[in-house]
């Protein structure tokens, strides 16, 4: 497998290594429908450089990927994206990033496993491509944030709406966000770490 970046003779880069603080890890999921930038947040947060597997479109995607909004994309996600995040000196998130096209759900098990929590990255344009995935999390009981990015020329829609369209509970966040900025980015997964401390607080109780 090849390794962008790595130098086989010297192995890992200094600044790919865990801080010698850190205490706990937690895996987070970000998914979403085709396009809708869970790459490009991959990439905006992560503290090493991300592991991608996007692979070149081709012409056996037509009228199988829908490619509303996200015309000039030629690039699509297969398996994962993964990258890493140390919100502090003692708690680093592992990010991973869901295929969006439906002929690739059957991945989503696998990465959804161990997971404590998720990101549903939402594209105003086209919010019917998130009504599965949301489904799928409910189902898993995998708690989740909808983060509704920011696309040039994109509708605005009232956070009740949204609700009424993803039939969300009051108690699920939802947050704008801009995926191609770290610190937007970040704030979608504080938001994530704070719901689910809530979560775990409220269960205490």
């Amino acid at each position: 497998m090849d390794c962008n970046g790595c130098d086989p003779g010297r192995g890992p880069r200094p600044e790919d290594l865990l801080p010698a603080s850190t205490a706990k890890s937690v895996k987070v999921v970000i998914v979403g429908g085709f396009g809708v930038g869970k790459t490009t947040m991959v990439g905006a947060v992560s503290e090493i450089r991300p592991l991608t597997t996007e692979e070149t479109m081709t012409r056996a995607g037509i009228g199988v990927d829908d490619v509303f909004g996200v015309e000039r994309k030629t690039e699509t996600t297969v398996a994962m994206d993964f990258g890493r995040i140390s919100l502090n000196e003692r708690l680093v998130l592992y990010l991973f990033g869901t295929p969006g096209q439906q002929r690739f759900w059957f991945l989503w098990n696998g990465v959804l496993e161990g997971a404590l929590g998720a990101v549903v990255l939402l594209d105003p344009r086209r919010l019917e491509d998130s009504f599965q995935a949301v489904d799928r999390l409910e189902e898993s009981g995998l708690p989740f944030v909808v983060a509704v990015n920011s696309f040039a020329d994109a509708p605005v829609h009232p956070v009740s709406a949204l609700r009424s369209a993803l039939d969300l509970p009051e108690h699920v966040p939802v947050v704008d966000c801009d995926a191609r900025n770290p610190d937007s980015s970040r704030h979608v997964l504080l938001t994530l770490m704070r719901y689910l401390y809530s979560n775990a607080t409220s269960e205490r109780l």
